[in-house]
C-alpha cells in the first residue's frame, strides 16, 4: 500500500512539473516572424502552387480576350511635364467604333466578375510573409546583385525572390551557391507559365502573382533602397491602403476610352501624375483582384490596354495597369505625391540625368494628410527624404555602357572629360540622401565586380571588368575631393 501511494505521488509529481515547463515555454515563447517562417511539411511546394494557379488562371485570362482589332493610335501622346494647376484636357488619340468599346467593355467586366467568383483561383502565397520581388537576367543580374547587397547594407532581413524569363537566363552558380547567401533565390517564369508570349516589361505582376510573399515590395533590378523597407511595411499609407505607387515625371496620358471599358469616371489631369512602376508595395490580401486585373491588361497589353492606358506617351507599357486596376476594382492606394527627381551631374550647363529619385512614402502622406501637398505649392513644407534611387539611364552594369562616352548620359565623364561622380546635381535633392549613396552603390558594384567566386554569363571575355572598376574607384571614391556633393543639409 506505501509503494502505491509512492508511485501515486511521483507521477502527479512528475505530471505538474510537465505543466510547469510548457506553461514558462508557452509564455516566453517569441513566434518566428511570418517573414521566415520555412514552408512546413504540411504546406504545398510553391511549385506545386504556382502551376495549379495557372493552369486555373490561364483559361479565364484566355476566355476574355477584348474580341476587337487593335486600337488606333492616331498620334503619339506628347511627353509633357506634370502641372498640378493645368486646365488642359485629357489627350483623346486613341479610335475605338463605338462596337469595339462595347465589346472591350463587357470583356473586362465578365473577366472581372469570373475572377472576383471563381473557387479554383486560390493565390500561390503563404499567408503572413512579406518579401522582395523582381526579375533579373542576363546583363541585368550584375545589376541586381549590386542592389541586394545595397538592400542588406540597410540592414534589412527582407527574403528576396529574382524571376527569370526561362532557363536561358538561369546561372547556376550565381542562383545556387551566391544569391542565397544574401537571402535571395531565383525562380524561372517559364517553368510556371510555359512559353506564354509574355514580354519582359509584362513580366512584373505575374512574378508578383507567383511569388510566395503576401506582402509584396517590388523593386526593378537597377533600384536600390536607402532605408529598411520593413519600415514602409510597418507604417501608413501602406497598412491602410495595402498599394503605394510613386510618380514618374509625366503628366498622365490615359485615354478617355479606358476610363470608358473600365466603368470609371474620368479623372481631371490635375489628380496626379503618371505612374513609375520601379518600385511599388502591394498586399496580395488586399489587392487580390487589383493583380489578377492589373494581370489581364498586361496579357493584352501590347495588343489593347498599353495604348489605352499611355497612348504612347513617355515610357509606355506596363506602368499604369496596377494603379488603374485597383481604382477599377474600388481598393484604396496612395500614390505619392512628392514629385521624382533626376539627379546626375552637370554636362553643357544641364543635368545629364541617369538616376531618379524617389521619396519617402510615410514623409510624403504625413503632409498630405495636412493638406500640404508640395506637388501644389513646394514652399508649405520641407520635401521628405529619398528613400529609393532607380538607377536607369543607364544601367550600371560595369561590363555594359556605364564607362566612356558611349551613353548619352556619360554618367561617369565630368564636362572636362576627366572621371567624375555620376550624380552631382541637384544638390538640394542629395542633402536629402543623408549619406554618401553614390560611393556606397560603386563600393558594392566593386564587390560585385572583383569577387572571384563571382561569374556571370554577360561578362564573359570581357576580363577588364574589375579592373576598369578599381581604376574608377581610384580616381573618384578612394580619397575625398573638394568638390564632393553634400549629403546632409546644413
Amino acid at each position: 500500500m506505501v509503494v502505491f501511494r509512492s508511485n501515486k505521488l511521483r507521477n502527479i509529481f512528475y505530471a505538474v512539473t510537465a505543466l510547469i515547463v510548457v506553461c514558462t515555454i508557452y509564455l516566453n515563447w517569441t513566434p518566428t516572424p511570418a517573414s521566415v517562417v520555412p514552408v512546413t511539411v504540411f504546406e504545398v511546394p510553391l511549385n506545386e502552387r504556382q502551376a495549379a494557379f495557372w493552369k486555373a488562371f490561364k483559361p479565364i485570362l484566355e476566355s476574355h480576350a477584348p474580341g476587337t482589332s487593335e486600337p488606333t493610335l492616331r498620334e503619339p501622346a506628347p511627353a509633357q511635364y506634370f502641372n498640378a494647376s493645368t486646365t488642359e484636357p485629357r489627350p483623346d488619340l486613341v479610335t475605338l467604333s463605338d462596337g469595339d468599346l462595347h465589346a472591350m467593355e463587357e470583356a473586362h467586366a465578365k473577366y472581372l466578375h469570373e475572377v472576383s467568383t471563381s473557387s479554383r483561383l486560390r493565390p500561390v502565397h503563404s499567408a503572413g510573409t512579406r518579401g522582395l520581388v523582381t526579375t533579373a537576367g542576363q546583363t541585368y543580374l550584375p545589376v541586381f546583385m549590386a542592389a541586394l547587397r545595397m538592400l542588406r547594407r540597410t540592414g534589412s532581413k527582407l527574403p528576396v525572390e529574382v524571376y527569370m524569363r526561362d532557363g536561358g537566363e538561369y546561372e547556376k552558380h550565381i542562383c545556387e551557391h551566391i544569391l542565397p547567401t544574401m537571402g535571395a533565390r531565383c525562380l524561372i517564369l517559364s517553368d510556371v507559365m510555359s512559353k506564354a508570349a509574355i514580354e519582359y516589361y509584362q513580366l512584373k505582376v505575374f512574378a508578383v502573382l507567383f511569388s510566395s510573399f503576401e506582402e509584396v515590395i517590388w523593386m526593378d533590378a537597377d533600384c536600390f533602397a536607402l532605408d529598411k523597407p520593413e519600415i514602409l511595411f510597418n507604417n501608413e499609407p501602406f497598412r491602410s491602403k495595402g498599394l503605394v505607387t510613386w510618380p514618374d515625371f509625366w503628366a498622365s496620358s490615359v485615354s478617355p476610352q479606358y476610363y470608358k471599358i473600365s466603368g470609371q469616371p474620368v479623372p481631371p489631369m490635375t489628380e496626379r501624375q503618371s505612374t513609375e512602376t520601379g518600385v511599388f508595395l502591394v498586399s496580395k490580401k488586399t489587392h487580390w483582384n487589383t493583380l489578377l486585373l492589373a494581370a489581364y491588361y498586361n496579357f493584352y497589353g501590347p495588343s489593347h490596354y498599353f495604348q489605352l492606358l499611355s497612348q504612347g506617351g513617355p515610357s509606355d507599357g506596363d506602368k499604369e495597369t496596377l494603379l488603374h486596376a485597383a481604382s477599377a476594382v474600388g481598393k484604396p492606394f496612395y500614390a505619392v505625391s512628392e514629385r521624382v527627381q533626376a539627379i546626375g551631374h552637370d554636362k553643357e550647363g544641364e543635368i545629364s540625368g541617369s538616376a531618379m529619385a524617389q521619396s519617402d512614402p510615410l514623409a510624403d502622406h504625413a503632409l498630405t494628410s495636412e493638406g500640404k501637398w508640395r506637388v501644389q505649392d513646394p514652399a508649405v513644407a520641407n520635401p521628405p527624404r529619398v528613400f529609393f534611387i532607380h538607377a536607369n539611364y543607364p544601367k550600371f552594369n560595369p561590363g555594359e555602357d556605364v564607362f566612356g562616352t558611349s551613353f548619352e548620359t556619360t554618367p561617369t565623364i565630368k564636362p572636362d572629360g576627366s572621371e567624375g561622380r555620376a550624380w552631382t546635381a541637384p544638390a538640394d535633392v542629395l542633402t536629402r540622401f543623408g549619406s554618401d549613396a553614390e560611393r556606397s552603390y560603386w563600393e558594392e558594384i566593386k564587390w560585385v565586380s572583383c569577387n572571384k567566386e563571382v561569374d556571370f554569363k554577360a561578362w564573359k571575355g570581357k576580363g577588364d571588368v574589375c579592373r576598369n572598376v578599381e581604376h574608377y574607384w581610384q580616381s573618384v571614391f578612394a580619397e575625398p575631393h573638394d568638390d564632393d556633393p553634400k549629403f546632409v543639409a546644413g
